[in-house]
Protein backbone atom coordinates (compact mmCIF):
# COMPACT_ATOMS: atom_id res chain seq x y z
CA UNK A 1 0.00 0.00 0.00
CA UNK A 2 1.37 3.77 -0.75
CA UNK A 3 1.11 6.09 1.81
CA UNK A 4 1.77 9.82 2.38
CA UNK A 5 3.11 11.09 5.78
CA UNK A 6 2.36 14.82 6.89
CA UNK A 7 3.81 16.42 9.77
CA UNK A 8 4.29 20.05 10.76
CA UNK A 9 5.58 22.16 13.59
CA UNK A 10 5.44 25.97 13.88
CA UNK A 11 8.42 26.19 16.17
CA UNK A 12 11.96 24.59 15.16
CA UNK A 13 12.29 22.31 18.92
CA UNK A 14 13.58 18.80 19.34
CA UNK A 15 11.00 18.47 22.36
CA UNK A 16 7.18 17.31 22.49
CA UNK A 17 5.76 16.72 19.42
CA UNK A 18 8.91 17.05 17.17
CA UNK A 19 8.61 16.37 13.11
CA UNK A 20 10.56 12.94 14.39
CA UNK A 21 8.26 12.05 17.12
CA UNK A 22 5.07 12.52 14.85
CA UNK A 23 7.13 10.21 12.06
CA UNK A 24 7.77 7.54 13.98
CA UNK A 25 4.28 7.47 15.44
CA UNK A 26 2.84 7.27 12.03
CA UNK A 27 4.74 4.46 10.84
CA UNK A 28 4.45 2.34 13.87
CA UNK A 29 0.25 3.10 13.16
CA UNK A 30 0.88 2.07 9.78
CA UNK A 31 2.71 -1.23 10.52
CA UNK A 32 -0.02 -2.04 13.74
CA UNK A 33 -3.10 -1.36 11.57
CA UNK A 34 -2.02 -2.30 8.15
CA UNK A 35 0.42 -5.69 8.67
CA UNK A 36 1.51 -6.64 5.52
CA UNK A 37 4.00 -9.31 4.18
CA UNK A 38 4.98 -7.15 1.82
CA UNK A 39 6.62 -3.63 2.87
CA UNK A 40 4.56 -0.59 2.50
CA UNK A 41 5.56 2.42 -0.03
CA UNK A 42 6.22 5.18 2.45
CA UNK A 43 6.99 9.34 1.60
CA UNK A 44 7.78 11.87 4.14
CA UNK A 45 6.31 15.56 3.77
CA UNK A 46 7.50 17.74 6.67
CA UNK A 47 7.42 21.47 7.38
CA UNK A 48 8.97 22.73 10.58
CA UNK A 49 8.36 26.44 11.64
CA UNK A 50 5.15 27.18 9.77
CA UNK A 51 1.68 27.84 11.16
CA UNK A 52 -1.30 26.30 10.23
CA UNK A 53 -3.15 29.25 10.07
CA UNK A 54 -2.91 29.08 5.78
CA UNK A 55 -1.92 26.24 3.63
CA UNK A 56 1.45 28.47 2.07
CA UNK A 57 3.67 25.64 3.20
CA UNK A 58 6.48 24.21 0.67
CA UNK A 59 6.08 20.65 1.57
CA UNK A 60 2.26 20.70 2.09
CA UNK A 61 2.09 22.30 -1.40
CA UNK A 62 4.74 19.94 -3.08
CA UNK A 63 2.64 16.94 -1.46
CA UNK A 64 -0.85 18.16 -3.31
CA UNK A 65 1.11 18.26 -6.50
CA UNK A 66 2.61 14.67 -6.00
CA UNK A 67 -0.83 13.34 -4.97
CA UNK A 68 -2.03 14.00 -8.22
CA UNK A 69 0.25 12.16 -10.00
CA UNK A 70 1.30 9.85 -8.04
CA UNK A 71 -1.97 8.87 -6.12
CA UNK A 72 -1.07 7.24 -2.84
CA UNK A 73 -4.16 5.29 -0.95
CA UNK A 74 -3.64 7.11 2.35
CA UNK A 75 -2.34 10.50 3.33
CA UNK A 76 -1.49 10.08 7.42
CA UNK A 77 -1.08 12.67 9.91
CA UNK A 78 -0.14 12.96 13.75
CA UNK A 79 -3.24 15.45 14.44
CA UNK A 80 -6.02 17.26 12.84
CA UNK A 81 -4.77 20.50 13.41
CA UNK A 82 -0.90 19.72 11.68
CA UNK A 83 -3.38 19.75 8.48
CA UNK A 84 -4.61 23.34 9.02
CA UNK A 85 -6.55 25.35 11.61
CA UNK A 86 -9.10 26.80 8.99
CA UNK A 87 -12.02 25.27 8.22
CA UNK A 88 -11.96 26.43 4.96
CA UNK A 89 -8.61 25.13 3.61
CA UNK A 90 -9.48 21.83 5.53
CA UNK A 91 -12.28 21.66 4.02
CA UNK A 92 -10.78 22.30 0.28
CA UNK A 93 -7.98 19.78 1.22
CA UNK A 94 -10.86 16.74 2.34
CA UNK A 95 -12.79 17.79 -0.62
CA UNK A 96 -9.47 17.34 -2.97
CA UNK A 97 -8.73 13.97 -1.38
CA UNK A 98 -12.32 12.63 -2.03
CA UNK A 99 -12.03 13.51 -6.14
CA UNK A 100 -9.03 11.51 -6.11
CA UNK A 101 -10.27 8.85 -3.80
CA UNK A 102 -7.48 9.02 -1.43
CA UNK A 103 -8.24 8.37 2.36
CA UNK A 104 -7.09 10.60 5.07
CA UNK A 105 -5.92 9.21 8.70
CA UNK A 106 -5.24 10.85 12.06
CA UNK A 107 -3.41 8.94 14.49
CA UNK A 108 -4.56 11.12 17.45
CA UNK A 109 -8.10 11.95 16.89
CA UNK A 110 -8.42 8.24 15.02
CA UNK A 111 -10.51 10.07 12.41
CA UNK A 112 -10.86 7.50 9.28
CA UNK A 113 -12.16 9.18 5.89
CA UNK A 114 -13.05 5.99 4.63
CA UNK A 115 -15.74 5.71 6.95
CA UNK A 116 -19.01 8.47 6.91
CA UNK A 117 -18.80 8.56 11.04
CA UNK A 118 -15.24 9.53 10.74
CA UNK A 119 -15.67 12.34 8.33
CA UNK A 120 -18.55 13.71 10.16
CA UNK A 121 -16.28 13.85 13.28
CA UNK A 122 -13.27 15.35 11.58
CA UNK A 123 -14.95 18.34 10.15
CA UNK A 124 -16.42 18.87 13.59
CA UNK A 125 -12.64 18.64 15.20
CA UNK A 126 -11.77 20.85 12.18
CA UNK A 127 -14.09 23.99 13.46
CA UNK A 128 -12.92 23.43 17.39
CA UNK A 129 -9.50 23.72 15.85
CA UNK A 130 -9.94 26.81 14.23
CA UNK A 131 -12.01 27.98 17.52
CA UNK A 132 -8.38 26.94 19.18
CA UNK A 133 -6.39 29.36 16.89
CA UNK A 134 -8.78 31.88 16.91
CA UNK A 135 -9.07 31.84 20.90
CA UNK A 136 -5.81 32.19 21.44
CA UNK A 137 -5.04 34.76 19.27
CA UNK A 138 -7.17 36.91 20.89
CA UNK A 139 -5.75 36.25 24.21
CA UNK A 140 -2.58 36.81 23.31
CA UNK A 141 -4.20 40.02 22.10
CA UNK A 142 -5.81 41.07 24.71
CA UNK A 143 -2.56 40.27 27.49
CA UNK A 144 -0.61 42.42 25.08
CA UNK A 145 -2.92 44.93 25.41
CA UNK A 146 -2.95 44.93 28.94
CA UNK A 147 0.49 45.13 29.65
CA UNK A 148 0.45 48.37 27.15
CA UNK A 149 -1.25 50.32 29.08
CA UNK A 150 1.49 49.75 31.67
CA UNK A 151 3.55 51.71 29.48
CA UNK A 152 5.84 48.75 28.96
CA UNK A 153 7.97 48.61 25.97
CA UNK A 154 6.42 45.26 24.17
CA UNK A 155 9.59 44.48 22.05
CA UNK A 156 10.24 45.07 18.24
CA UNK A 157 12.99 47.56 16.53
CA UNK A 158 13.33 50.36 19.06
CA UNK A 159 13.15 54.07 17.55
CA UNK A 160 15.87 56.29 16.89
CA UNK A 161 17.16 57.85 19.77
CA UNK A 162 16.69 54.53 22.37
CA UNK A 163 17.91 50.86 22.91
CA UNK A 164 15.75 48.17 24.39
CA UNK A 165 16.35 47.15 28.18
CA UNK A 166 15.27 44.30 30.25
CA UNK A 167 14.50 45.43 33.77
CA UNK A 168 13.73 43.19 36.39
CA UNK A 169 11.87 43.48 39.61
CA UNK A 170 11.19 41.43 42.70
CA UNK A 171 7.32 40.98 43.86
CA UNK A 172 5.85 40.62 47.19
CA UNK A 173 6.18 36.75 46.87
CA UNK A 174 9.76 36.60 45.92
CA UNK A 175 9.23 35.93 42.01
CA UNK A 176 11.14 37.74 39.76
CA UNK A 177 9.14 39.79 37.01
CA UNK A 178 10.83 40.83 34.12
CA UNK A 179 10.26 43.83 31.63
CA UNK A 180 11.42 46.07 29.28
CA UNK A 181 12.23 49.79 28.86
CA UNK A 182 13.92 52.38 25.99
CA UNK A 183 17.17 53.25 27.27
CA UNK A 184 18.51 56.43 25.77
CA UNK A 185 21.11 56.87 23.24
CA UNK A 186 22.19 60.76 23.95
CA UNK A 187 24.09 61.10 20.59
CA UNK A 188 20.96 59.80 18.38
CA UNK A 189 18.46 61.95 20.75
CA UNK A 190 20.06 65.22 19.78
CA UNK A 191 19.76 64.49 15.80
CA UNK A 192 16.09 64.07 16.79
CA UNK A 193 16.04 67.39 18.74
CA UNK A 194 17.63 69.12 15.96
CA UNK A 195 15.08 67.82 13.30
CA UNK A 196 12.28 68.57 15.05
CA UNK A 197 13.60 71.98 15.45
CA UNK A 198 14.53 72.17 11.86
CA UNK A 199 10.83 71.57 10.49
CA UNK A 200 9.54 73.72 13.29
CA UNK A 201 11.34 76.50 11.00
CA UNK A 202 11.15 75.60 7.44
CA UNK A 203 8.47 73.49 7.85
CA UNK A 204 9.20 70.99 4.79
CA UNK A 205 10.35 67.54 5.68
CA UNK A 206 12.50 67.28 2.74
CA UNK A 207 14.45 70.41 3.39
CA UNK A 208 15.16 68.91 6.85
CA UNK A 209 16.32 65.53 4.95
CA UNK A 210 18.93 67.88 3.04
CA UNK A 211 20.03 69.78 5.96
CA UNK A 212 21.09 66.72 7.64
CA UNK A 213 22.97 65.16 4.72
CA UNK A 214 24.58 67.84 4.15
CA UNK A 215 26.09 67.99 7.81
CA UNK A 216 26.69 64.04 6.79
CA UNK A 217 24.09 62.70 9.10
CA UNK A 218 22.92 59.13 8.96
CA UNK A 219 20.56 56.83 9.96
CA UNK A 220 20.89 54.18 12.61
CA UNK A 221 20.91 51.54 9.38
CA UNK A 222 23.74 53.90 8.37
CA UNK A 223 21.73 54.84 5.01
CA UNK A 224 21.34 58.80 4.16
CA UNK A 225 18.15 60.63 5.68
CA UNK A 226 14.64 60.93 3.33
CA UNK A 227 11.86 63.03 3.42
CA UNK A 228 9.81 59.71 4.23
CA UNK A 229 12.51 59.09 6.84
CA UNK A 230 12.12 62.39 8.56
CA UNK A 231 8.70 62.57 8.67
CA UNK A 232 8.39 58.94 10.06
CA UNK A 233 10.48 60.28 13.01
CA UNK A 234 8.04 63.21 12.97
CA UNK A 235 5.17 61.26 13.89
CA UNK A 236 6.47 59.22 16.42
CA UNK A 237 4.75 59.68 19.47
CA UNK A 238 7.65 57.67 21.41
CA UNK A 239 9.45 61.38 21.53
CA UNK A 240 6.66 63.42 23.07
CA UNK A 241 5.85 64.46 26.65
CA UNK A 242 3.12 63.41 28.67
CA UNK A 243 1.29 66.28 29.07
CA UNK A 244 -1.99 68.48 28.89
CA UNK A 245 -1.25 69.21 25.32
CA UNK A 246 -0.68 65.79 24.38
CA UNK A 247 -3.18 64.28 26.18
CA UNK A 248 -5.95 66.70 24.69
CA UNK A 249 -4.59 65.93 20.86
CA UNK A 250 -5.14 61.90 21.24
CA UNK A 251 -8.45 62.53 23.51
CA UNK A 252 -9.92 64.52 20.43
CA UNK A 253 -8.35 61.82 17.71
CA UNK A 254 -10.68 59.37 20.03
CA UNK A 255 -7.65 57.45 20.91
CA UNK A 256 -7.66 55.51 24.19
CA UNK A 257 -5.58 57.95 26.27
CA UNK A 258 -4.04 55.67 29.63
CA UNK A 259 -2.30 58.45 30.83
CA UNK A 260 -3.45 61.36 33.28
CA UNK A 261 -0.94 64.29 32.97
CA UNK A 262 -1.35 65.36 36.17
CA UNK A 263 0.27 61.39 37.34
CA UNK A 264 2.89 62.22 34.86
CA UNK A 265 6.47 64.04 35.19
CA UNK A 266 7.89 64.44 32.27
CA UNK A 267 7.74 60.99 30.59
CA UNK A 268 7.48 59.99 26.82
CA UNK A 269 4.56 58.45 25.59
CA UNK A 270 4.38 55.20 23.99
CA UNK A 271 2.19 53.84 20.81
CA UNK A 272 0.27 50.71 20.82
CA UNK A 273 -2.03 49.00 18.21
CA UNK A 274 -0.95 51.61 15.81
CA UNK A 275 -0.82 48.86 13.16
CA UNK A 276 -2.99 45.65 11.60
CA UNK A 277 -0.80 43.18 11.99
CA UNK A 278 -3.41 39.88 10.82
CA UNK A 279 -2.69 41.40 7.22
CA UNK A 280 0.01 40.76 5.12
CA UNK A 281 0.48 44.18 4.40
CA UNK A 282 0.19 45.78 8.20
CA UNK A 283 -1.95 48.84 7.39
CA UNK A 284 -1.79 51.98 9.61
CA UNK A 285 -5.21 51.68 10.88
CA UNK A 286 -6.91 55.35 12.49
CA UNK A 287 -6.05 56.67 15.62
CA UNK A 288 -9.46 55.37 17.36
CA UNK A 289 -7.46 52.41 17.25
CA UNK A 290 -4.37 53.48 18.97
CA UNK A 291 -3.32 52.75 22.79
CA UNK A 292 -2.00 55.78 24.07
CA UNK A 293 -0.05 55.15 27.65
CA UNK A 294 3.01 56.78 29.10
CA UNK A 295 6.22 54.90 29.11
CA UNK A 296 9.14 54.54 31.59
CA UNK A 297 11.30 56.74 29.50
CA UNK A 298 11.65 60.53 29.09
CA UNK A 299 10.21 62.21 26.68
CA UNK A 300 12.31 65.22 24.84
CA UNK A 301 9.52 67.04 22.52
CA UNK A 302 6.93 69.31 24.63
CA UNK A 303 3.33 68.49 23.87
CA UNK A 304 2.68 71.63 22.35
CA UNK A 305 5.56 71.48 19.76
CA UNK A 306 5.01 67.38 18.89
CA UNK A 307 1.13 68.57 18.40
CA UNK A 308 2.40 71.85 16.10
CA UNK A 309 4.27 69.34 14.24
CA UNK A 310 1.49 67.10 13.49
CA UNK A 311 -0.77 69.58 12.44
CA UNK A 312 1.80 71.00 9.75
CA UNK A 313 2.32 67.52 8.58
CA UNK A 314 -1.64 66.94 8.47
CA UNK A 315 -1.69 70.05 6.52
CA UNK A 316 0.59 69.54 3.74
CA UNK A 317 -1.02 67.12 1.21
CA UNK A 318 -0.03 66.33 -2.74
CA UNK A 319 -1.25 67.89 -5.23
CA UNK A 320 -3.73 65.90 -7.48
CA UNK A 321 -1.34 64.25 -10.59
CA UNK A 322 -2.75 66.03 -13.24
CA UNK A 323 -4.58 64.12 -15.96
CA UNK A 324 -2.56 65.96 -18.64
CA UNK A 325 0.77 64.71 -17.59
CA UNK A 326 3.00 63.37 -20.67
CA UNK A 327 3.29 59.74 -20.81
CA UNK A 328 6.92 58.99 -20.65
CA UNK A 329 8.61 55.91 -21.31
CA UNK A 330 11.76 55.75 -19.91
CA UNK A 331 10.59 57.19 -16.17
CA UNK A 332 12.54 55.05 -13.80
CA UNK A 333 14.41 53.23 -16.32
CA UNK A 334 16.76 55.85 -16.32
CA UNK A 335 19.46 56.33 -14.09
CA UNK A 336 22.01 59.33 -13.08
CA UNK A 337 25.75 58.01 -13.20
CA UNK A 338 26.34 60.33 -10.85
CA UNK A 339 24.51 59.66 -7.64
CA UNK A 340 23.17 56.42 -8.85
CA UNK A 341 19.35 57.70 -8.23
CA UNK A 342 16.37 57.27 -10.84
CA UNK A 343 15.37 59.90 -13.11
CA UNK A 344 11.61 60.94 -13.31
CA UNK A 345 10.12 62.83 -15.74
CA UNK A 346 8.98 66.84 -15.22
CA UNK A 347 6.83 68.80 -17.23
CA UNK A 348 8.63 72.22 -18.43
CA UNK A 349 6.27 74.74 -17.02
CA UNK A 350 6.78 77.24 -19.86
CA UNK A 351 4.91 74.74 -22.11
CA UNK A 352 1.29 74.49 -21.10
CA UNK A 353 -0.35 73.48 -24.04
CA UNK A 354 1.47 70.48 -25.53
CA UNK A 355 3.14 68.12 -22.89
CA UNK A 356 6.90 68.67 -23.18
CA UNK A 357 8.83 66.86 -20.67
CA UNK A 358 12.40 66.32 -19.62
CA UNK A 359 13.75 63.86 -17.46
CA UNK A 360 15.62 64.79 -14.14
CA UNK A 361 17.56 62.61 -11.47
CA UNK A 362 15.62 62.13 -8.21
CA UNK A 363 17.95 63.19 -6.09
CA UNK A 364 18.12 66.61 -7.92
CA UNK A 365 14.36 67.25 -8.34
CA UNK A 366 13.69 67.01 -4.14
CA UNK A 367 17.37 68.29 -2.81
CA UNK A 368 18.48 70.46 -5.08
CA UNK A 369 21.50 70.91 -7.58
CA UNK A 370 23.86 70.92 -4.79
CA UNK A 371 23.90 67.05 -4.54
CA UNK A 372 23.80 65.92 -7.84
CA UNK A 373 24.55 68.12 -11.18
CA UNK A 374 23.18 65.93 -13.65
CA UNK A 375 21.94 67.44 -16.95
CA UNK A 376 18.35 67.09 -17.81
CA UNK A 377 17.36 65.03 -20.81
CA UNK A 378 14.87 66.11 -23.31
CA UNK A 379 11.88 63.89 -22.75
CA UNK A 380 10.62 63.14 -26.13
CA UNK A 381 13.89 63.09 -28.11
CA UNK A 382 15.55 60.66 -25.68
CA UNK A 383 12.22 58.34 -25.73
CA UNK A 384 12.59 58.03 -29.58
CA UNK A 385 16.47 58.00 -29.77
CA UNK A 386 16.22 55.14 -27.55
CA UNK A 387 13.19 53.15 -29.12
CA UNK A 388 15.13 53.65 -32.88
CA UNK A 389 17.98 52.05 -31.25
CA UNK A 390 16.94 49.45 -29.53
CA UNK A 391 14.55 48.50 -32.84
CA UNK A 392 18.10 48.71 -35.24
CA UNK A 393 19.57 46.54 -32.35
CA UNK A 394 16.90 43.93 -32.24
CA UNK A 395 16.44 44.02 -36.16
CA UNK A 396 20.35 43.01 -36.59
CA UNK A 397 20.36 40.22 -33.96
CA UNK A 398 17.41 38.35 -35.41
CA UNK A 399 18.72 39.41 -39.44
CA UNK A 400 15.57 41.09 -39.95
CA UNK A 401 14.84 42.64 -43.33
CA UNK A 402 12.18 44.63 -42.88
CA UNK A 403 12.74 47.95 -40.53
CA UNK A 404 10.82 47.49 -37.56
CA UNK A 405 9.02 50.67 -37.21
CA UNK A 406 8.12 51.72 -33.60
CA UNK A 407 5.37 54.45 -34.01
CA UNK A 408 2.78 51.50 -35.19
CA UNK A 409 3.09 50.93 -31.05
CA UNK A 410 0.88 52.09 -28.52
CA UNK A 411 2.54 54.17 -25.73
CA UNK A 412 1.97 51.09 -23.54
CA UNK A 413 3.06 48.59 -25.98
CA UNK A 414 6.54 50.91 -26.16
CA UNK A 415 6.77 50.57 -22.55
CA UNK A 416 7.07 47.24 -22.82
CA UNK A 417 9.40 46.89 -25.44
CA UNK A 418 11.39 49.25 -23.54
CA UNK A 419 11.08 46.98 -20.22
CA UNK A 420 11.45 43.78 -21.77
CA UNK A 421 14.53 44.53 -23.36
CA UNK A 422 16.48 47.04 -21.09
CA UNK A 423 17.42 46.50 -17.59
CA UNK A 424 18.99 50.00 -16.66
CA UNK A 425 19.77 53.14 -18.80
CA UNK A 426 22.78 55.04 -17.14
CA UNK A 427 22.93 59.10 -17.85
CA UNK A 428 26.35 60.98 -17.31
CA UNK A 429 25.68 64.15 -18.56
CA UNK A 430 26.62 63.39 -22.38
CA UNK A 431 25.74 59.98 -23.58
CA UNK A 432 23.42 57.24 -22.81
CA UNK A 433 24.65 53.36 -22.22
CA UNK A 434 22.25 50.96 -22.83
CA UNK A 435 22.29 47.73 -21.28
CA UNK A 436 20.38 44.98 -23.33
Amino acid sequence: MHFYIYSRKSVYTGKGESIENQIELCRSYIAAKYPSDLPHRIEIYEDEGYSAKNTDRPQFQKMLRHMTVDTPDFIICYRLDRISRSVSDFSSFIEKLNQLQIAFLCIKEEFDTSRPMGKAMMYIASVFSQLERETIAERVRDNMLLLARSGRWLGGTPPTGYTSKKVCEVLLDGKMKTACMLQEVPEELNVIRSIYQRFLQTRQASEVASWLQSRGQCTRACKEFSAASVRQILQNPVYCVADAEAFHYFTEQNANVCFSPEECSGQGLLSYNKRNYRQKSAPRQTMDHWIIAAGKHRGIICGRDWVTVQHLLSSRTRAPRKTDAPEELLSRLLYCQHCGSPMVSKRRSRHTETPVYDYICCRKLRQGCSLCSCQNLNGPLTDEDVLRTLCSTLQKLLDIETPLDPDNLSQQEKRIFITSLVTKILWDGTTLQLFL
